[in-house]
């Protein structure tokens, strides 16, 4: 499954960003990438909230230098989310 091809994001595991600073953000993505990877997830959901964008851009940071991460992108209607695809 791509990123395309999500249709319902409830259904995916999911990690909250909501109260994290951009450092201990940066860990919990990189943490739960590599378990999602384990379990055979190939696509996961980041919340990261609106706000100031200030966790938003430590995620494209993160996700941008992960050798773990195939793709990832806004929700269409939901600019607080991000579908992340992960190399299984």
């Amino acid at each position: 499954m791509t990123i395309n091809e999500v249709v319902f994001i409830d259904s995916l595991p999911k990690l909250d960003l909501h109260g994290f600073d951009r450092n201990s953000a940066r860990v919990a993505i990189n943490d739960f990438i590599k378990d999602n990877q384990k379990m055979g997830n190939e696509v996961v959901l980041i919340v990261h909230g609106i706000g100031m964008g200030i966790i938003r851009e430590a995620c494209i940071n993160t996700l941008s230098r992960s050798k773990d991460v195939i793709d990832f992108k806004s929700v269409y209607n939901n600019r607080g989310c991000m579908l992340v695809q992960i190399k299984i």
